[in-house]
């Protein structure tokens, strides 16, 4: 499949969990794909870049070893996307990769994830929780930055003050996680 007919097919994929998984399987099952995905996908100013953020989040989700070859791609970019239905799958595919980087569990993403790349998901993920953005990049934002913040000593302070600051003027969903997110950081 080429780009033009990878960008074709982008144009069936909706919101439903079905199309996204769709072709989320299309994808693992023909790795030669992820290069143009991520092309179509950091076209940020088009509309099909979104379709294609659904599809690589859902990629990640269910096989999160497939981003491994391009890491360097995915995080040099991250900063660049805008539009709001792309926003949310990046900031989740941020906090798939800092989970396996952290967790308890041996997996290739700890070997993998280098310090430009976790230094690129930082820089993105507080851009994120000064933007303004809606609440589901925030708060994968603010647990990627949590993870972080156990390996780097001045994320937490920061991250605090963006939280305490923001707290009041946010909505309930934001309120919830960062009250949590709050108090782990005092626990630790």
């Amino acid at each position: 499949m080429t780009r033009a007919e990878l960008y074709k097919e982008l144009n069936y994929v909706n919101h439903s969990r079905e199309m996204r998984l769709k072709y989320a399987n299309l994808v693992i099952d023909n790795p030669e794909l992820i290069a143009p995905l991520l092309d179509i996908l950091f076209d940020v100013d088009d509309k099909i870049s979104c379709r294609a953020a659904w599809v690589f989040e859902f990629m990640c989700g269910e096989n999160l070893d497939a981003i491994i070859p391009h890491l360097d791609t995915f995080t040099a970019n991250i900063s660049k996307v805008h539009l709001d239905p792309a926003v949310r799958p990046i900031a989740k595919i941020c906090e798939y990769l800092t989970k396996a980087h952290y967790s308890k569990t041996e997996n290739l993403i700890k070997k993998e994830l280098s310090e430009p790349h976790k230094e690129r998901i930082i820089e993105a993920c507080f851009d994120w929780m000064i933007n303004d953005e809606k609440i589901a990049p925030k708060a994968y934002s603010m647990n990627s930055l949590y993870l972080l913040g156990t390996e780097y000593d001045w994320i937490h302070p920061e991250l605090v003050i963006i939280l305490e600051r923001d707290y009041e003027m946010q909505s309930s969903g934001f309120k919830a996680r960062a009250k949590h997110i709050l108090k782990r950081i005092k626990n630790s």
